[in-house]
């Protein structure tokens, strides 16, 4: 057997990796948090989840048998960002994520999405299907007048047509939220599993209430890691108690095989209020459980 290096001495890229001009799915980070409304920090998100990542590094996935790390992946760096101006970051990220075909993101506040919904309509010339992991449905109008905040993501994503709500899907919504704007998410279309009702489905029940809700269209995966339970996800700006556990998480994500999967984000890590990389190291696993999903393969690493 061949030596290689331990853990502890992976490089700085996600999964050890680097840049490859051959990549079928580009890894990307996005340090971005001005759009936050509460505890800020995501902007250290990116950093944390690779430097996380190298738990994943020494084996294949359990259940897939592939290793996500040998696929034709490639970790492409940090997106630029307009410091200070949502939506000039805003037009930076879309224009960055339109040079891939295939982008996990790394953020990042849940704003970011936006921009990589943008790009990602645009490259398939209409409205995408959303699997959507939160304690908030994000449709809210504004984020306390900011019209690009992060809480107002799926609003603007919906007006302006990127993801189809008859083919959107929302699991472990808990917050508290105005009627108002829960009847709207409703009224377009919007599936909504709340986190205690996934806890009385089970993990099965949910995927396959995904599976229902997107069908056979193209899928995006946008997972705020505060879909988790604060005790498995304390390092998020807006924690809400009673979520998903990282059992749960992982347990529906292998469930979802054979979806035809097009993008990812994993979103809201703000390491400084956790220890011991717990939500970071979750967020890891997050985007590594999507790529044995997308794209993991047994090809070498280039």
């Amino acid at each position: 057997m061949s030596a290689a290096p331990p853990t502890f001495a992976q490089s700085g890229g996600f999964l050890g990796l680097g840049p490859r001009a051959d990549a079928a799915i580009a890894v990307a980070g996005i340090p971005f948090d001005i759009g936050t409304t509460n505890r800020s920090g995501a902007r250290f998100g990116p950093t944390a989840i690779r430097q996380a990542s190298r738990m994943l590094v020494d084996g294949l996935h359990p259940q897939r048998w592939v290793d996500p790390a040998r696929g034709a992946v490639a970790d492409v760096g940090d997106f630029a960002i307009a410091l200070g101006d949502i939506p000039a970051s805003l037009a930076l990220i879309e224009r960055q994520a339109a040079a891939h075909r295939h982008l996990v993101a790394l953020g990042g506040d849940h704003g970011v999405t936006l921009a990589l919904l943008r790009a990602l309509a645009k490259r398939r010339g209409g409205p995408v299907a959303l699997v959507h992991f939160d304690a908030h449905v994000d449709t809210w109008p504004d984020s306390f007048g900011q019209r690009y905040g992060h809480g107002s993501v799926f609003f603007n994503a919906i007006e302006e047509g990127l993801v189809d709500p008859r083919r959107m899907i929302q699991i472990g919504i808990r917050s508290p939220v105005q009627r108002e704007v829960w009847d709207w998410t409703l009224g377009k279309g919007v599936t909504i599993v709340t986190a205690e009702r996934a806890h009385e489905l089970g993990a099965a029940a949910v995927a396959e209430a995904i599976r229902a809700a997107i069908g056979d269209s193209g899928a995006y995966l946008s997972f705020d890691i505060d879909a988790l339970d604060p005790a498995f996800a304390p390092g998020t700006g807006t924690p809400e108690i009673g979520g998903l556990a990282s059992w749960q998480a992982q347990a529906i994500l292998r469930r979802l095989g054979g979806l035809d999967w097009i993008g990812a984000d994993v979103v809201e890590v703000a390491p400084a209020y956790d220890v011991a990389e717990i939500t970071a190291l979750a967020a890891a696993t997050i985007a590594w459980e999507y790529l044995a999903l997308a794209g993991g393969s047994g090809a070498s690493r280039a």
